[in-house]
């Protein structure tokens, strides 16, 4: 794959998990693809990828499944 950033050959798709609101309307996506360049270091979303987002955020009550998972507070200095 082509790096958006640089233009060279070598990106490759990752899938990670994002979170989004805070409080009680917090609430994580799984399996988003991330674009990770080797080359420049850079790391993005397509605008497909992006346009999916915006359409979970819109629905993720009617979307997401519940799940129990452990949190930690990051406490450390900034």
């Amino acid at each position: 794959m082509i790096c958006d950033i640089c233009g060279k050959q070598g990106a490759r798709v990752r899938r990670t998990t994002r979170s989004f609101g805070s409080g009680r309307s917090q609430f994580l996506i799984e399996g988003v693809p991330l674009v990770r360049c080797p080359h420049c270091g850079e790391s993005y979303l397509t605008a497909a990828t992006l346009k999916e987002i915006e359409h979970i955020r819109k629905r993720w009550r009617k979307l997401a499944v519940e799940k129990r998972v452990p949190v930690a507070q990051f406490k450390g200095a900034a």
